[in-house]
């Protein structure tokens, strides 16, 4: 074991102790950084990207969708609590293996199992009674600003949590893996929120969902419902 894992499994079990006050506080903590980094990183590249824009203007930033984007925290918050919970309950188990082909292997599992799931997730918000009650919201963003990634309903923000822990309880995915794919959804989240292109055209014929991607799901509502990738749109016929 190298000094780096030592260091990791001496984090790990100083967290193992935490108190719940202490996770309260550690979850809120990390949850308000990670909304003011989505922000952050939105306004940098569209203060720093001036082609292909996708809507002429911004979705206005309203009063109610900050107040619904600060509820998302909240309950993220409470999707974290949740697994720390399994966690300290021994339904989930944290990986000891550090490795980077593991890692990457993790990483990229997570992010396609979760594609997939989101993808049924997704096209389920959309039939109608759910769109009415949950989903219809964050679709008054035709075009976008740097809330709406954070403009859910609290059912669907817990949703999406609880389906990636299920994907944790399933596997012992490391905590390197599980902060790395946090990450990169957070940030692709931010970007295909964009209301202008950030990935090359090329990429569409790589099966990535880039930002015009996203962007045509809010134009047109029946197709395009992957996050990270168009595969399952392509496979089930839902390609734009």
């Amino acid at each position: 074991m190298s000094l780096n894992e030592t260091e990791l499994s001496g984090y790990l079990n100083t967290c193992w102790q935490f108190s719940w006050p202490q996770w309260i506080v550690l979850s809120l903590i990390i949850n308000i950084f990670l909304y003011a980094f989505s922000i952050g990183l939105y306004l940098f590249i569209d203060g720093t990207c001036r082609k292909n824009k996708l809507q002429v203007q911004d979705h206005p930033v309203t009063g109610s969708d900050f107040i619904l984007s600060l509820m998302t925290i909240g309950c993220n918050c409470l999707v974290m609590l949740i697994g720390v919970f399994l966690w300290k309950n021994s339904w989930i188990e944290l990986g000891r293996d550090y490795s980077g082909v593991l890692i990457f292997t993790e990483v990229l599992a997570l992010l396609l199992l979760m594609d997939l799931m989101m993808y049924f997730f997704h096209y389920a918000a959309h039939l109608p009674v759910v769109y009415k009650m949950l989903h219809g919201k964050h679709h008054e963003h035709v075009s976008t600003n740097f809330l709406s990634l954070f403009v859910l309903h609290p059912l669907e923000t817990i949703g999406f949590g609880l389906m990636m822990l299920v994907l944790l309880m399933g596997y012992d995915f490391s905590v390197i893996s599980i902060s790395i794919y946090l990450l990169l959804n957070l940030i692709w989240g931010t970007i295909g929120h964009l209301n202008r292109e950030f990935f090359p055209s090329r990429f569409d014929r790589l099966f990535i969902g880039t930002t015009r991607f996203h962007n045509q799901h809010h134009v047109d509502e029946t197709k395009n419902f992957g996050f990270y990738t168009s595969i399952w749109d392509r496979l089930f016929g839902t390609y734009r």
